[in-house]
């Protein structure tokens, strides 16, 4: 073909997108391998390159509020928490339809906005992030042609560009008054004309708009509603199915019908007697096996050690209201066992205090010995299921004390390494290693305040009660001081006489007035903040300031951010182990974030679902930077 032929070719190929509709994925991002360009994204054919759009989004946790959805959809919280009428922290219910306003740009030959995320497990693939973290408004074939890294390479960490699907109107679109293109994700038992009825358009329209000649879709498929105005909040709640009638039996007034009727009435009634007759004699039944059982069961009530089988005798300070269901979802162990797992609470087995290592079934365990009601702890502990915090395998009565049963985190815990000299002559915590732990903690805390069931105020953080694993991952331990949110309305505001915590974690309006709230958690999180920074403790001994007296920690950041000549001020601060390997800028935000932990007023302070996102930040950069030092300088990270 001649050059001028081919050029006026695709001058008439390229004009001719505008008048094009987009193709429907039809399940093909289910599979990885089929490169095809509806994988890729929605094709650049619209009259304009940029454009305001609009995904749906089904909230889920973690992200069910408009800021953790914002974050993760690189949308803003204030314009999200507006069309869908809630408050930016606002916990959104589980599945609800959100709405979610972005601006759309073509780039390269897709529609696309983008949004990063930074890989939260080593089990996360592109598939998974597509499908399950984006609900399908991504795909793992986009996700692969936009990110360098090969999908059998991915490391926790690793952040992604996530190119998220949206459209800008055709030119055929444009000319019949449609403005936006909102991209809605199909869920079961949608159909079209459901899906066009919720949005006030003609089925037809999005027939075409999606290149489909028939009414079969498939859930968890992004599906283009052509808009002629800006969706409402209104469109996408799903009123309830109508009430069903009721049943309506005519009874004939003929002879003949009356005489029917009456024989079925008095069928029914036996068939009465008979069931009722039944129930009895299987009650009865019941009732002498259980009898038997119960019999049996005194008998045998100190041979079991099963799961839910401790014997009511030994009970002790377990015999409250929810005692059995602790003990449905824990091991109860004979007393015999942990002493042969700790050589009988041998002194060399003592890790700290009155914790031992124990091996029980080959794997190593944290064995607790305590006094008095333990219940608090081990209800809370039963009900919470994270990570990051530390976990609970079962626990034993044994003239008066209790031994709580944990998962043994090999590292110890943080204050070893921060404040004991035999730990940092041997080693010191990397700066990546110290916000790593300070996200874990966060992540863990956020979780506590946001997510379990019911949601928990730790109340006793510190730098001793958070436990280092193998890997430097931190667990959050000892919840014995925690308290259930019970006034959620009030932000779970709460009052209390009898205050109790440690010197330079607690907040002032605790130790003043035995105010309880998430923001108690969040201000000692920012003296654990500040011990990462500095390696000082939460309270510094006279001698080490030059006005001889003991200072709190948490005093001392603000007169460091203030003022003039900070970053000389910053950097004497900084632990002296890690000069000078460590990210300037990264240190500097982590600084601020901790003094805006600190402050005074509780409301001035910011969630712990912010703190997690602005340390996954400060992750994510600590990372790169990380590895841009190690590919220049080859250094290896200190670790014990």
């Amino acid at each position: 073909m001649k050059p001028s032929l081919l050029f006026w070719a695709l001058f008439f190929s390229y004009f001719s997108l505008f008048d094009a509709q987009q193709t429907f994925l039809n399940n093909k991002q289910l599979d990885c391998s089929a490169n095809t360009p509806s994988t890729l994204g929605f094709l650049c054919n619209g009259v304009q390159s940029s454009c305001d759009s609009y995904l749906t989004f089904r909230s889920q946790p973690p992200y069910d509020s408009a800021v953790t959805i914002g974050y993760l959809l690189n949308s803003t919280a204030s314009k999200i928490a507006q069309i869908n009428g809630v408050t930016d922290v606002e916990k959104i219910p589980k599945d609800t339809l959100i709405l979610v306003p972005l601006n759309c740009s073509c780039s390269g030959n897709f529609y696309q906005h983008n949004a990063s995320y930074s890989l939260k497990n080593e089990v996360e693939t592109y598939f998974i992030v597509a499908n399950d973290t984006y609900q399908g408004l991504t795909t793992c074939q986009a996700l692969m042609n936009q990110n360098t890294r090969d999908s059998r390479n991915l490391t926790v960490g690793l952040e992604l560009l996530v190119p998220l699907r949206c459209a800008c109107p055709s030119r055929k679109q444009t000319s019949i008054g449609v403005k936006f293109l909102l991209n809605y994700l199909i869920t079961w038992g949608n159909t079209i004309s459901a899906i066009a009825d919720m949005f006030n358009v003609d089925e037809q329209s999005v027939l075409d708009a999606n290149e489909l000649t028939k009414n079969l879709i498939f859930p968890f498929n992004p599906l283009l509603i052509p808009l002629k105005n800006e969706p409402t909040r209104n469109q996408t709640i799903i009123p309830p199915p109508p009430a069903e009638s009721p049943q309506v039996v005519v009874v004939p007034t003929d002879e003949k019908g009356s005489k029917g009727k009456w024989v079925f009435i008095g069928f029914g009634i036996g068939v009465g007697f008979i069931l009722l007759a039944l129930c009895g004699f299987l009650l009865l039944f019941l009732s002498r096996r259980r009898q038997q059982h119960k019999t049996i069961g005194e008998d045998k009530k100190f041979e079991s050690v099963k799961r839910g089988e401790l014997p009511e005798k030994r009970l002790g300070s377990f015999a409250s209201e929810g005692a059995r269901e602790v003990m449905d979802s824990l091991m109860v162990y004979k007393f015999e066992e942990l002493q042969r797992a700790t050589r009988f609470f041998n002194e060399d087995s003592r890790i700290q205090g009155c914790v031992y290592l124990g091996v029980i079934n080959g794997d190593n365990a944290a064995i607790k010995q305590m006094k008095g009601d333990v219940s608090n702890e081990i209800n809370i502990l039963k009900q919470i299921n994270h990570s990051n915090m530390i976990r609970l395998s079962g626990f034993c009565l044994h003239e008066g004390n209790s031994y709580l049963v944990y998962e043994f985190a090999e590292n110890g815990s943080l204050t070893n390494w921060l404040h004991q000299k035999k730990y940092q002559d041997s080693s010191s915590l990397s700066w990546k290693q110290r916000v790593q732990i300070a996200y874990d903690v966060a992540d863990g805390l956020n979780y506590l305040h946001n997510y379990a069931i019911p949601p928990y105020i730790h109340k006793n953080l510190k730098s001793s009660n958070i436990l280092l694993d193998g890997n430097f991952r931190a667990k959050v331990a000892n919840f014995g001081l925690a308290r259930t949110m019970d006034n959620q309305e009030g932000g779970g505001l709460q009052l209390t006489r009898h205050v109790v915590g440690t010197q330079g974690y607690m907040a002032p309006e605790y130790l003043e007035h035995g105010l309880i709230t998430p923001k108690l958690d969040v201000f000692a999180f920012g003296v654990v903040m500040l011990e990462l920074l500095s390696g000082r403790e939460a309270v510094i001994p006279s001698g080490e300031e030059e006005k001889g007296g003991d200072l709190l920690l948490s005093a001392s950041i603000m007169p460091v951010l203030d003022g003039e000549n900070v970053r000389l001020k910053l950097k004497g601060f900084v632990d002296p182990c890690l000069q000078p390997d460590y990210p300037f800028d990264s240190v500097f935000t982590m600084a601020q974030l901790a003094m805006n932990c600190l402050a005074q007023d509780p409301s001035s302070r910011p969630t712990m679902a912010e703190i997690f996102m602005s340390l996954s930040k400060i992750l994510s950069s600590s990372l790169d930077s990380d590895s841009s030092d190690n590919a220049s300088s080859g250094s290896a990270v200190h670790v014990r």
